[in-house]
């Protein structure tokens, strides 16, 4: 077991009562004041993350969006300078590497933010699939990252910076804004189910970043964030995580996030399997299920009809928000449908739950 690593903001996660954990071999907290109420100044108010163990890898090149459209599932094609687009990166089996944005700055220039436990794997991976005309570079050192998230979070931000954040719509992103004196990109991103920025900087910038905005935004309730409460925001609003709800053995499809594989496009790795999956029907799905009797179902437990087992839960928790007792769970298709009544195996007991619709949380607009 190696050294855990830790991001530009290890020291300062004390300062503000922060709890570490081994988090797929990264030091970072999985709470500061509690999950609970964390989770809740994000839903009423805002959260700031530090996620800079996210990993950003460069494409350059004249033949940078060619890569990238027999790489990535989704129609790189699709986006413009300043537009960034969620994507899934595939074996030819269908199974998923990664999930990932892609950031275009300009037609020979892109910028992807991996997950943190999967940065050597998909630098690699996509150095085997290279061609000529690319340069990649991982860049993850060079950058720290923090998510501002919440229905106050852009009311915090624009007191910071003179460029009108309203500007800025979802999926969008501007470099070379400047933020308590700091030059940073701002992206409309994040992974909670709320509004919000993500802002990339230098890992000395990230550090100042972080006590300006806690301190310009204290009045408003907003508050550091750890791991615990990103996990229960990102899954109440359904949000895919790699290693639970995507895998090698799970595909985007049978993920639910179909929307990023783009089978009209040229040819890609993984679109023959994932246009198979499509014609014959996925074999698994994803629901969402609400216990109906009492238990938390937790990743890993299995899920019967019958004495049939059917799947298992990839995540499930007490909702914060909607204080249920929720799942999502990788079942056989064909015992998808809503209102389903099955069992979870919790401790040794089977206990009854339904499938409901999801997401399990909506913001309002």
């Amino acid at each position: 077991m190696g050294e855990l690593k830790r991001t530009p903001l290890f020291e300062t996660y004390a300062k503000y009562g922060g709890k570490t954990i081994d988090f797929g071999g990264w030091e970072l907290p999985v709470q500061f004041s509690g999950i609970k109420d964390e989770h809740e100044a994000v839903r009423t108010k805002a959260g700031l993350f530090d996620v800079s163990h996210m990993g950003e890898i460069l494409v350059s090149g004249e033949a940078s969006l060619k890569f990238l459209q027999n790489l990535l599932t989704n129609d790189i094609s699709k986006i413009k300078d300043g537009q960034a687009q969620y994507t899934a990166m595939c074996y030819p089996d269908g199974g998923t590497i990664d999930d990932l944005l892609t950031y275009r700055f300009d037609e020979n220039h892109y910028m992807l933010v991996v997950n943190a436990s999967n940065i050597e794997k998909d630098f690699k991976w996509m150095q085997e699939q290279s061609i000529e005309g690319v340069t990649l570079e991982n860049v993850s050192d060079q950058y720290g990252l923090l998510a501002l998230q919440g229905p106050l979070a852009e009311t915090v931000l624009q007191r910071l910076t003179d460029v009108d954040l309203s500007e800025i719509k979802p999926f969008r992103f501007q470099q070379d804004v400047e933020v308590a004196g700091h030059t940073v990109l701002v992206s409309r991103t994040g992974y909670t189910g709320e509004t919000g920025f993500e802002l990339y900087a230098s890992p000395e910038a990230a550090i100042a970043l972080w006590e300006e905005i806690l301190k310009e935004g204290k009045e408003d309730g907003l508050v550091p964030v750890g791991l615990g409460a990103r996990d229960t925001l990102r899954f109440e609003a359904c949000l895919a995580l790699y290693g639970q709800e995507l895998s090698k053995d799970i595909s985007p499809l049978e993920a639910g996030i179909g929307f990023t594989v783009k089978l009209n496009k040229d040819d890609f790795i993984g679109k023959e399997a994932l246009a198979a999956q499509k014609e014959n029907g996925v074999p698994r799905k994803l629901i969402g299920l609400e216990m109906i009797d009492k238990g938390i179902p937790r990743t890993g437990y299995p899920v019967y009809v019958n004495d049939e087992k059917i799947g298992e839960i990839t995540t499930g928790t007490q909702s914060p928000s909607l204080k249920k007792n929720i799942g999502l769970a990788l079942v056989a298709a064909e015992f998808a449908e809503i209102g389903k009544e099955f069992e979870v195996e919790i401790r040794n007991k089977r206990l009854k739950a339904v499938t409901v619709e999801t997401p399990f949380y909506k913001r309002s607009n």
